[in-house]
């Protein structure tokens, strides 16, 4: 039995490692890493909880919706997992992106057609 012995390429191992550690330094830039680091792994709808095996189900909602909005202090964000954002976001597109108040922005007709009902029926009799 031969036993064949490996040649370790320390300069394409040190490239590898090396790619690694930009590449979490650029996903740790993100506003989705920031965002998990600051707040608990909870839904802020439905207060579903997640660890580590199911936290690709997670997302960051923007409050007010402009994405490119990332104050540092996360207060544009909020965790929402994949169902409670498309409903969020449903929500929002249902409304022509109006945010859902009580209030309605439409004129509102004022006038009554049927004002002076009583009298136009006294005056036939």
């Amino acid at each position: 039995m031969v036993i064949k012995k490996t040649v370790i390429d320390n300069a394409k191992l040190d490239q590898i490692v090396a790619d690694a550690q930009r590449n979490a330094a650029t996903r740790d830039a993100g506003y989705r890493e920031r965002a998990l680091k600051m707040y608990p792994w909870v839904c802020g709808r439905c207060a579903r909880e997640f660890t580590r095996v199911n936290l690709r189900e997670l997302t960051v909602h923007h409050r007010n919706h402009n994405h490119d909005y990332n104050p540092e202090d996360g207060s544009n964000w909020e965790l929402l997992c994949i169902y409670c954002h498309d409903n969020e976001h449903s929500r929002y597109t249902d409304n022509d992106g109006r945010k859902a108040s009580g209030e309605s922005t439409q004129n509102v007709a004022t006038g009554n057609p049927f004002a002076d009902l009583k009298a136009m029926m006294g005056k036939k009799s």
